[in-house]
């Protein structure tokens, strides 16, 4: 026998047994790596999306930046740093708690206050926790279109601790957190609702708390418009909330897996597609312009819509769901401004009204083999000639949204009797840059409009 050949081959297969592996051991070492492996992907995957989430804080940041007036610049992009740090720590402290807790009931989580990351075999909490985070921070957010260019900054403040104590953790409790809404089989796969709808109804009691801005309105009723100063910025504000809206959506599998994150995406992308178009088209009609605002809002409208429904509906489907939420932001945006709500960047329309659609899209087009598969609910009436979902999700959503509203305007209204909410007149007018802050967003610019209003040497001073 050659030596040469025979002792390098028991060294060998000897390993598995120095290891203290039978073949059978070596197999479940295999099944063990593949597992580990797995379970990594999957916390890299949700951990990428939960960034992709933040990112789109940037995107709100030049969103409404764009939309407002340029004096009020640095205090919108200022405070959306701090709502988000706050919302972090009350997140922490009890928000994830009262969503998934599970020492909780139907109508609310309790248990993981002061949230403490433990290990896991399967998603790590500490990724799952950011993921969350990342999704109040969003609803949060939306709110903020109905405070701005009008309110205090201590109003940021304290909504922001309140919204994520008592507002967005108890619908998110009911949907996703295995609430009442979760029981009965609510389709709401990344936050039409839960996020979106939410957000936009606290953003309604605002506006409607803080009045209209000064200039809005004349004497009989009728609007005027107020431009905001940079539609680049609001331009790539949508870019960016749309490639963060990856997150949101496909992410929201919280798996790698099959790959089935790669078609919530793909709806994802063709419902943006439609409500871009048809948007453009609709204002096209109805001013005889491409409206750039318009467009944009229809941009967004379509990811809206297609939030709820992104994992339960085919392809076709999803393009009707971002072409008919494109058409009603640009209806909708005019009646509400028609009914004097000032709703500077258009949250209630492109968040509540698309939100509402989105989310009853489900009772429409859901597929029974995908609701299946992702395990909430039913088809909708297309496939099955059944209500039963559609009408889960109406009252899922006439709830949600009730809650939310009549909440967030309790809190508010207390808090304008106790603190006030808006600046003064004289605060408005100068902006909120400076009144809040003492600086300007746009120091140049602000001071030359200055010294042509009120001479060199105020101007100067200013």
């Amino acid at each position: 026998m050659d030596n040469h050949r025979f002792w390098p081959k028991v060294l060998l297969w000897s390993i598995p047994l120095q290891l203290g592996l039978t073949p059978t051991g070596v197999f479940a070492a295999e099944e063990t790596t593949v597992s580990s492996v797995s379970a990594g992907l999957d916390a890299l995957w949700v951990m990428v999306s939960a960034i992709l989430v933040l990112l789109m804080q940037a995107g709100f940041v030049l969103l409404e930046t764009g939309s407002t007036r340029m004096k009020n610049a640095g205090h919108i992009a200022g405070k959306t740093i701090f709502t988000v740090g706050m919302c972090s720590l009350v997140f922490w402290f009890a928000g994830y708690g009262l969503i998934f807790g599970a020492g909780g009931n139907a109508f609310v989580g309790w248990g993981d206050f002061l949230f403490q990351p433990q290990s896991a075999d399967t998603l790590p909490p500490s990724v799952f926790f950011l993921f969350q985070l990342a999704f109040a921070a969003v609803s949060l957010s939306i709110a903020w279109g109905g405070f701005a260019e009008r309110a205090k900054l201590s109003a940021y403040v304290l909504f922001t601790l309140l919204f994520t104590l008592l507002v967005y953790p108890v619908v998110a409790h009911w949907i996703w957190g295995g609430g009442w809404l979760s029981e009965h089989g609510k389709q709401d796969f990344a936050g039409s609702t839960v996020v979106h709808l939410t957000g936009a109804m606290a953003a309604l009691a605002a506006t409607l708390l803080l009045k209209p801005r000064i200039g809005k309105y004349n004497r009989d009723g009728s609007p005027n418009e107020i431009q905001g100063h940079n539609q680049v910025y609001t331009t790539l504000g949508v870019f960016l909330l749309w490639i963060g809206w990856f997150g949101f959506n496909a992410g929201s599998t919280l798996a790698v897996g099959d790959g089935f994150f790669g078609y919530v995406a793909f709806n994802t992308q063709l419902a943006t597609g439609a409500g871009a178009l048809v948007a453009m088209a609709a204002s096209w009609i109805w001013y005889t312009k491409a409206d750039i605002p318009n467009l944009l809002n229809g941009t967004l409208a379509g990811l809206v819509a297609i939030t709820a429904s992104c994992a339960f509906v085919e392809p076709w489907a999803a393009v009707v769901i971002g072409a008919i939420g494109g058409f009603l932001v640009v209806v909708s945006s005019r009646v509400i401004e028609r009914m004097q709500i000032d709703d500077p960047i258009s949250a209630i329309s492109v968040h509540g009204v698309a939100g509402i659609w989105g989310t009853l899209s489900n009772g429409l087009f859901a597929t029974p083999k995908l609701a299946e598969s992702v395990g909430v609910g039913q088809g909708g009436f297309f496939y099955t000639g059944s209500f039963e979902q559609l009408w889960v999700q109406c009252y899922g959503v006439v709830s949600a949204g009730c809650y939310a509203f009549a909440v967030s305007f309790i809190i508010l209204y207390l808090m304008k009797k106790a603190i006030g909410l808006r600046v003064t007149e004289e605060q408005e007018i100068l902006g909120l840059d400076l009144s809040e802050h003492g600086s300007y967003g746009y120091p140049e610019q602000i001071r030359a409009e200055h010294q042509k209003l009120f001479g060199k040497e105020q101007g100067a001073s200013v």
